[in-house]
């Protein structure tokens, strides 16, 4: 394995959360970084294609970065109904 230095811009809380994960394994914050990327660049994402995941009765709504609100809700209820 090629280790590589870089500079990265990283939130604080983010970098907190990798220090303690990497304390609590033994590991550099480098490290953990590097593996908590690996995983997360290697883990199947969902396709778009897919069927909706339902849980406890209601739809999954995919993260949109939007604020969920009543009128919201009203139109999507709206929308799956006449469709």
């Amino acid at each position: 394995m090629i280790l590589m230095r870089t500079t990265l811009d990283l939130d604080q809380d983010v970098l907190e959360a990798a220090k303690e994960m990497a304390a609590r394994t033994k590991k550099t914050a480098g490290q953990m970084i590097s593996d908590l990327a690996r995983r997360a660049l290697t883990m199947d994402l969902p396709s778009p294609a897919t069927a909706p995941q339902f849980q406890n009765g209601f739809e999954v709504l995919p993260a949109a970065g939007r604020v969920v609100s009543q009128e919201l809700i009203t139109r999507l209820r709206d929308e799956s109904e006449s469709a």
